[in-house]
């Protein structure tokens, strides 16, 4: 009698599947749990506050600007900002649900990836003759996934949804795609069209909006079809007509897709590379193009070795310890790491025939790797790249140890003769033991990946625990001593973070971050001697960008001026601070960076009341980067300080030169000023803060009843 599951009847194997994978998630689950009380870090705060940056998202109009205001990639990743609505509509907000919704994800793409590879197992081969050890291949191939430490820093980094997603929807289209395709071979051309299209057209377009990467869908599809299902249909038999037919059909059908899927990604690749190395590439980075293409095969080798040598706990977020290559020879690991990349691609290639599910593991991880890690100026390392690729993986690992063959590639070899010697039934008995042993292996390995991932994932819910094991693990990374720094200031020990944050300093004298640290460790002492402030000068006159660091910490300093910690951090020590960034070439090339110091200033005389000074800096940051979010800022800050003549007078200029604003001209940032044009955002914003101006104004100047 077949098993039912929720009034359906299914065979035993796939029932008792389910229950395994059930049991997998499950468990996944539980190894999860300590995490989901950490905080938010780092990217969450450039990305998550867009949910009140309009107030509330409660009716149409702050929803079409909230959903639009991403500035990641060309797309902006609406469908990944969209998903955040599910945890919280204004900001600031708690953590935890947005965690919740991760690991939920999470969850949900190791249940499609066990579906995926059991429909991979069937159309392989590997169910031809052990249909119940291909399923079980197929669980233990996503619980392998599913609960590998490397994914820790993924799924619960909040921001990390938009390289969640991608794979939630290439995961679909793959499936609806293998639906496609089998109705296709078997005679069904409209509904398989229709599944085809819905798989590889519908979902890339869905896994595009949610990440870049996720316009690979097609490729990735071809690389199925070129390694496991291609194995399966390779024959020397010739086809009957009708099948035939279908088969050419398909490869019509599919080919609408992937083709022009496929020459778009590689040209973009291409014309990326070329103009970068042509032109050169953005200042925030300290490599060329070329230095960049030599340095990623040391990445890869880098992941390959956290996923097949896994640890509880890894490097984390922090990438910026990482060295480019500057020639094959520099360091020397550059063309061994080249050659055994290119050796392992060769392989897979090579292999696809006899080893499918290897020859698919290898190219799926190394396709799904293309647009990151090759000409694309991003930065070198970061963990959550290896979500998407890595998801068949495991699976020839889980082949193995569950004894799924492929019947067709591996005959059965000719009896050997019964000799006396021969003892009764001894391959019975090996194959029982054989069989055995895999799976005391298999639950070792699930046991000790449990493990891992439960101590990675205990560390990401304890935030200062985590920030100085990360400090311990990258020694050369700034980022990642100022980050524990800051951990050890915020319990009360600016001691140990001064003697941190010199060891740093020592070895990277231009880092900003760790001199402005330095700075903040030494006025909670209470006294910041001329060194420390000649070290802070000298690296914000070296440094290259510090993107949005400049303008949060000057920020805050600016506004406990009146009451600082020290007496050193008063307005005419930060004045001399901000006068040395503006000494450094490298920050000033930069428009928005000019603005911030520009805007800064402007801020510092306006703490020392003086709003004429204030109203020409102002103005002159306007200048920079002219817009009417930094208009509509600087005047609503004048205005609060009790300067409603100055403010209208900045709002004047605005006016002025408000022609000479540049718009966006491609992308979601287009869109998104599209979007504020048509419901006359800025103009009403601009209009009513004129209004509330001039009222204040008039209020001032009339006499006190």
């Amino acid at each position: 009698m077949r098993p039912f599951f929720f009034g359906v009847a299914m065979p035993r194997r796939t029932f008792i599947a389910m229950l395994l994978e059930l049991a997998a998630l499950a468990l996944t689950g539980l190894a999860y749990l300590p995490g989901l009380h950490g905080g938010f870090l780092f990217d969450d705060y450039a990305n998550l506050p867009a949910l009140g940056a309009n107030g509330p998202v409660r009716h149409w109009d702050i929803f079409w600007r909230y959903i639009t205001s991403g500035h990641a990639d060309p797309t902006g990743r609406p469908l990944a900002m969209l998903s955040f609505l599910l945890d919280a509509r204004d900001w600031p907000a708690p953590p935890f649900p947005f965690k919740r919704t991760n690991l939920l994800l999470h969850l949900l793409n190791g249940g499609l990836l066990a579906l995926l590879l059991a429909r991979l197992g069937r159309l392989a081969g590997y169910a031809q003759s052990t249909a119940w050890r291909a399923d079980l291949a197929a669980v233990l191939g996503s619980t392998l996934w599913l609960l590998h430490p490397l994914f820790v820093s993924t799924t619960l980094y909040i921001v990390q949804r938009e390289a969640m997603l991608p794979a939630t929807f290439t995961l679909l289209g793959l499936l609806l795609w293998l639906r496609g395709r089998e109705l296709m071979l078997h005679g069904g051309s409209l509904g398989g069209s229709v599944w085809i299209l819905a798989g590889l057209g519908g979902c890339t377009v869905l896994a595009t909006l949610s990440k870049a990467n996720g316009i690979l869908l097609p490729v990735l599809a071809l690389t199925l079809e070129c390694t496991s299902l291609g194995a399966a249909s390779s024959t020397t038999a010739p086809l009957p007509e009708l099948e035939q037919t279908s088969r050419r059909h398909y490869r019509l059908v599919a080919a609408l897709p992937i083709l022009p899927v496929g020459a778009a990604v590689a040209t973009y690749l291409v014309y990326a590379g070329w103009l970068g190395m042509a032109e050169g590439i953005t200042s925030t980075r300290p490599w060329t193009i070329g230095q960049r293409l030599l340095t990623e095969p040391r990445i890869l080798l880098r992941y390959l070795d956290l996923l097949w040598l896994p640890r509880p706990f890894t490097p984390g977020v922090f990438n910026d310890q990482i060295k480019a290559s500057t020639s094959l020879l520099q360091p020397l690991t550059t063309l061994p790491a080249a050659v055994a990349i290119t050796g392992l691609i060769i392989a897979g290639w090579l292999l696809r025939r006899m080893y499918p599910a290897l020859a698919l593991a290898i190219l799926f991880y190394f396709v799904g790797q293309s647009i990151e890690s090759t000409t694309i100026p991003l930065e070198l390392y970061f963990e959550h790249r290896n979500y998407l690729p890595t998801m068949p993986m495991f699976w020839p690992l889980a082949l193995w140890l569950c004894g799924a063959r492929l019947r067709q590639l591996r005959p059965n070899p000719q009896p050997r003769p019964i000799t006396t010697f021969r003892l009764p039934h001894l391959p019975e008995i090996a194959a029982h033991y054989r069989g055995m042993s895999k799976a005391v292996l298999a639950l070792l390995i699930v046991g000790g990946l449990f493990l891992m991932t439960h101590a990675q994932a205990s560390l990401w819910g304890n935030s200062r625990d985590q920030a100085l094991l990360w400090a311990r693990l990258n020694p050369d990374s700034p980022r990642a001593q100022a980050y524990a720094a800051q951990a050890e200031m915020s319990t009360g020990r600016p001691q140990d973070a001064i003697i941190r944050l010199q060891v740093a300093l020592a070895r990277n004298p231009d880092e900003a971050q760790i001199a402005l640290n330095l700075l903040a460790a030494k006025c909670q002492l209470g006294h910041i001697d001329e060194a420390t402030f000649g070290y802070a000068k000298r690296a914000l006159e070296e440094s290259r960008d510090i993107g949005g660091l400049l303008a949060s910490w000057f920020g805050r300093m600016i506004e406990q001026s009146n009451h600082p910690t020290c007496p050193e951090m008063n307005l005419d020590g930060i004045e001399r601070l901000l006068q040395a960034a503006i000494g450094n070439a490298s920050l000033m090339s930069i428009p928005g960076r000019r603005q911030d110091l520009y805007s800064l200033l402007g801020q510092v005389e306006l703490a020392r009341d003086l709003p004429v000074r204030t109203l020409a800096l102002f103005n002159q940051a306007l200048d920079q980067r002219i817009n009417a979010s930094t208009a509509f800022q600087q005047a609503a800050l004048l205005g609060s300080h009790g300067h409603a003549a100055e403010a209208l007078s900045h709002l004047d200029h605005y006016a002025a030169v408000r022609q000479k604003e540049v718009k966006p001209d491609s992308g979601m940032p287009r869109l998104n000023a599209w979007v504020l044009d048509r419901q006359h955002y800025w103009d009403r914003e601009l209009m009513r803060l004129r209004t509330t101006l001039t009222q204040d104004l008039q209020r001032r100047a009339s006499p006190h009843p």
